[in-house]
């Protein structure tokens, strides 16, 4: 700890102050990572506004404004500081501003609960990156889920050297409660837990009173003296199709539980608004009874793995995002392409009432987001995708003994056919 740099020491004071659970559950990086307040950053701060400024690293035209090429200015509809310009490491404060307004509104259960400004991040894959950075140490464990999104094991495997501990999903088709409790309470006091809802893969959300039991189960072991710290993946947030199926984050329902559980929200624009290229997220941060200082170090200790990793995200996409949320029409457009995925997923659930299928397939809970699963019986998966690729001009994901499909890429008229081709290629198999 005496190598650790001066900043990165009195954030650390900052956390320690109001939490030294947040500070254990901080791995060797996050508590040595600091935004630099010093240094070029710093003298540019200084030089802002004025007259002659030599600091910023960034061409600047003899208007004042950005260099920039005609060819690439005319296909923007917006002013030059708004796309060519930096993005501040932190991201643009009036988006970050909004989306912690949007997340109240999002999630009522937040109502009278404190958080952390959101940090812009590349994404949502960035996003995860950077919990890793900031909470995993070599061989720390993951509790998830066993039906999870492959990625995880490049940003948390291989780049952190941690361990996915894995529980079965589901239990006589609902979530495993049980499962999930066993691992919070196994041995060992720091416990970190990935929850992804939507799931990807399943496309299955908690039921209302599966996510309080969620909570419950986490609260107890809290309550036991675990350190617990929460990673929600809502790359798939809002998207949910049936009725008594939990709408909001869970991070809306762990916020303020305990001391002892930091409640990290990972999540964006990419699905939600269907802006996949603009690579533009957020990480939000809750814990009861946090002040602003715990909040502000967990920011800036953020902001410097980012500073250090990417410097910033897209000005570009902040800005483009920023003018949609404040725009007139963008609930209503919003509300448009939600229908459209939602009559997509009803087709799914209609085509699968003929009984013929469960010949060769039957589905895994789903409910909601991009996806479902269907698990074959007694076929290969990957058989199966090769002769769905060969013969019948149709593609799927293969895992294990699931095919995993995604109802958001095809058109409803097509859904029908997508069954078809999957049974008929069971069938000759």
């Amino acid at each position: 700890m005496d190598k650790i740099n001066p900043q990165a020491k009195k954030l650390n004071k900052k956390i320690k102050n109001n939490s030294n659970v947040v500070f254990d559950l901080l791995s060797d990086k996050g508590k040595a990572i600091f935004f630099p307040k010093k240094g070029i950053l710093g003298q540019t701060a200084e030089a802002k506004g004025k007259k002659i400024n030599a600091t910023i690293g960034a061409g600047v035209d003899d208007d004042g404004l950005p260099i920039r090429l005609a060819c690439i200015e005319k296909q923007i509809n917006i002013s030059p500081q708004e796309a060519f310009s930096y993005a501040p490491s932190f991201g643009v404060l009036e988006l970050r501003q909004k989306w912690k307004e949007m997340l109240y509104e999002k999630n009522f259960s937040l109502k009278g609960k404190k958080f952390s400004l959101p940090v812009v991040t590349n994404a949502l894959t960035h996003g995860l990156s950077l919990a890793g950075y900031m909470f995993i140490n070599e061989n720390d464990k993951i509790i998830i889920p066993d039906h999870f999104w492959g990625n995880y094991n490049l940003t948390f495997v291989n780049a952190y050297g941690a361990k996915l501990d894995t529980f079965p999903i589901f239990n006589k088709n609902r979530f495993n409660i049980s499962g999930l409790e066993e691992k919070i309470n196994s041995d060992g006091d720091k416990k970190i837990i990935l929850l992804n809802f939507p799931n990807n893969p399943t496309g299955y959300s908690p039921t209302i009173e599966e996510s309080k039991n969620i909570v419950s189960a986490i609260k107890k072991s809290a309550k036991k003296g675990k350190k617990i710290v929460v990673l929600c993946d809502d790359a798939y947030f809002g998207l949910v199709y049936e009725d008594g199926i939990e709408k909001e984050s869970i991070f809306a329902h762990l916020a303020d539980i305990h001391e002892n559980v930091l409640s990290v929200k990972i999540d964006g624009p990419t699905k939600e608004d269907y802006v996949w290229g603009f690579r533009v997220g957020f990480i939000t941060y809750n814990m009861k009874n946090a002040d602003k200082d715990l909040y502000s170090a967990l920011e800036s200790k953020t902001t410097g793995v980012i500073r250090g990793n990417i410097s910033n995200s897209s000005m570009l996409s902040q800005s483009l995002l920023l003018n949609a949320y404040n725009s007139e029409n963008y609930e209503k457009e919003k509300e448009e392409k939600f229908n459209l995925l939602k009559e997509r997923y009803d087709e799914v659930k209609e085509v699968f009432k003929d009984k013929k299928y469960e010949e060769f397939f039957s589905a895994l809970p789903y409910n909601s987001g991009y996806f479902m699963c269907i698990k074959l019986k007694n076929k290969n998966a990957e058989d199966i995708r090769q002769k769905l690729l060969e013969k019948y001009d149709t593609g799927v994901i293969a895992m294990g003994n699931l095919l995993r499909l995604a109802f958001s890429s095809v058109a409803k008229k097509e859904i029908k056919q997508l069954f078809e081709n999957i049974y008929n290629a069971c069938k000759e198999s």
